[in-house]
C-alpha cells in the first residue's frame, strides 16, 4: 500500500513508520520535515499536498495541536487552535483527501484519552477529541467506494512522561510501539467507524 503519514517525525509517527514501513510504502509528511510538508490548519496547504503526492491507499494523521489552558482563564480564542488545527485539519484531510483516495482506501485520525478521561487545563483537547471520534462514526456510514475511516485514541505515552507526568497522575502510560499497532489495525484491517482506544 501507498500510505501518507502526516506527523511522521513525531513520537507516535515514528513508531507508526517503524511498524508499517516493513510492509508498505510510506510517504513521510510533516509541518517542516519529511518528503512533503503540510499545514493541516490550512485547506489550501492540504490540497497542495494531495496534488503533490497523488492517489493513495491509506492516510494516517498523527498530528494536531490544541491549547492547554485553565478553564478559569480560558477565552474563545484559546479554543481556536484546536478547532482549526486538530479538529478541522483532520476533518479536511478526509473531505479533500477523498478525491485522491483509491477505492477501498482508509483514513486514520488521531484523538486521545482526554475525550473520555479529562485532565485539568484539557477542556479544548477533550472537546476536540470527542468531536473527532463522533465525526469518525458518522462519516463512516456515508463514505462511498469502500472508503474507511477510524480514529486512534491513545493514553499518554511512556515517552512523553518526562514532560507530561504532572498532568497525568494515576494514568498508566503506553509505549508508542503499542499505539502504532492500533494504526496498523486500522490500515490493514477492514473495520470502519471505530475508535481504537490504547491504554
Amino acid at each position: 500500500m501507498k500510505i501518507l503519514l502526516i506527523g511522521a517525525s513525531g513520537t507516535v509517527g515514528s513508531a507508526i513508520d517503524h511498524e508499517l514501513s516493513q510492509r508498505h510504502e510510506i510517504i513521510r509528511i510533516g509541518r517542516k520535515s519529511g518528503e512533503f510538508q503540510v499545514d493541516i490548519s490550512d485547506s489550501a496547504s492540504i490540497r497542495k499536498l494531495f496534488q503533490q503526492t497523488g492517489n493513495f491507499d491509506a492516510l494516517i494523521c498523527a498530528a494536531g495541536s490544541v491549547n492547554f489552558v485553565p478553564l478559569a482563564t480560558m477565552t474563545e480564542q484559546d479554543f481556536e487552535l484546536g478547532l482549526r488545527d486538530k479538529l478541522m485539519g483532520q476533518v479536511n484531510l478526509l473531505l479533500i483527501g477523498r478525491e485522491f483516495a483509491n477505492d477501498g482506501a482508509s483514513f486514520t485520525l488521531t484523538t486521545g484519552i482526554l475525550s473520555h478521561d479529562p485532565i485539568r487545563t484539557g477542556s479544548s483537547a477533550s472537546m476536540v477529541n470527542g468531536a473527532l471520534d463522533s465525526f469518525v462514526r458518522a462519516a463512516a456510514i456515508e463514505l462511498p467506494r469502500g472508503l474507511r475511516i477510524n480514529s486512534v485514541s491513545p493514553n499518554v505515552l511512556v515517552e512523553a512522561m518526562g514532560s507530561y507526568a504532572p498532568y497525568f497522575r494515576g494514568f498508566k502510560p503506553v509505549p508508542a510501539a503499542e499505539v502504532a499497532l492500533a494504526y496498523a489495525k486500522s490500515v490493514e484491517g477492514l473495520q470502519t467507524g471505530q475508535t481504537y482506544r490504547v491504554g
